[in-house]
């Protein structure tokens, strides 16, 4: 960039016979293009820096000099974008990842970052067009092109990927969990009423099925008659059904009771991903993330979620 700059300021003055050039004019040029750099430079670093401390407004008025300095660039646009998706708010990270995205259509990178943003935004269908293209560039891209078929409610679509994909290469544990979850739903399982005792539940779990079903009766009883045991088994519930809301909601208040909020917050925002149309979990997840908030002496985040709640109709 720095070299075409000098080189179209050289020619506009080379062959305009109106200007006469004196031999310093060059370095003189080049010294200004130099300092334009090193600005841009010690803007963008800068950007990064107070985005590794989550300054991220910051972070976004430095990337704001550096487009000044140099519009147009990709590397600015994409880091824009990553700020602001970084402060929730995806109007604008979609717009600057599209911007960068003119730029640089196939580049990796933005595009995963631009199914991200749809994430967030519950957009599943855009970030499935956008994870295709993804494929066709990397295959080994398709566990997650699974999960958003899942979140959109495609589950033929999820289970037929799931099949080729164990036939080419086997399934991960997740990917195993998923395809039984979604057999299930495929196949309409009768279940059968058990007697609800801790022990009883326990011993249906352990040595008959272990099924999500039965999970989430152990887990319904054990939170009100033995929190060890609920700690236990919602701990062994995230690995066996990562697909499985109800699992992370447990496991989060599990935390939530053994005084780790941060680690309930990371869990009940990984889950919250898995919450499709259902305004009752909904409401329960922005609870415990209020609560966790409000643990660790967030209460601007807290209130965030206990708004929504009072935006939630059931």
């Amino acid at each position: 960039m720095i070299k075409r700059i000098v080189l179209i300021v050289f020619l506009g003055l080379l062959y305009n016979p109106f200007c006469i050039v004196a031999q310093d004019s060059i370095p003189k040029i080049k010294e200004i293009t130099e300092e334009n750099t090193i600005k841009f430079q010690e803007f963008f670093f800068k950007s990064l820096s107070e985005k590794s401390i989550k300054n991220y407004q910051i972070a976004i008025q430095n990337l704001e000099e550096c487009n000044a300095i140099f519009p147009n660039d990709k590397a600015v646009f994409f880091e824009l974008s990553k700020n602001y998706l970084l402060l929730n708010r995806t109007t604008e990270a979609l717009q600057y990842i599209n911007n960068a995205l003119r730029l640089e259509p196939s580049n990796f990178w933005m595009l995963k970052h631009l199914v991200a943003i749809h994430k967030t935004d519950r957009n599943y269908q855009e970030a499935i067009k956008t994870q295709l293209t993804i494929v066709k560039q990397n295959p080994k891209q398709r566990t997650e092109l699974v999960r958003l078929y899942y979140f959109n409610r495609q589950y033929t679509d999820a289970l037929s990927l799931i099949n080729t994909l164990e036939q080419e290469n086997g399934l991960s544990i997740n990917l195993k969990q998923l395809k039984n979850s979604l057999e299930l739903r495929k196949n309409f399982i009768v279940k059968k009423e058990v007697t609800e005792d801790l022990s009883s539940l326990i011993a249906n779990y352990e040595k008959n099925q272990a099924t999500f079903e039965n999970l989430k009766k152990l887990l319904d009883f054990a939170i009100k008659s033995d929190v060890q045991t609920f700690h236990k088994y919602s701990k062994l519930g995230i690995d066996l059904f990562p697909a499985q809301p109800f699992i992370y909601l447990s496991r989060g208040k599990s935390l939530q009771m053994q005084k780790k909020p941060q680690e309930a917050i990371n869990v009940l925002e990984s889950g919250f991903d898995f919450v499709i149309e259902n305004p009752s979990l909904e409401i329960q997840f922005y609870n415990s993330l209020a609560k966790s908030y409000t643990s660790i002496n967030k209460p601007m985040k807290a209130k965030e979620y206990l708004e929504k709640v009072k935006k939630i109709k059931i």
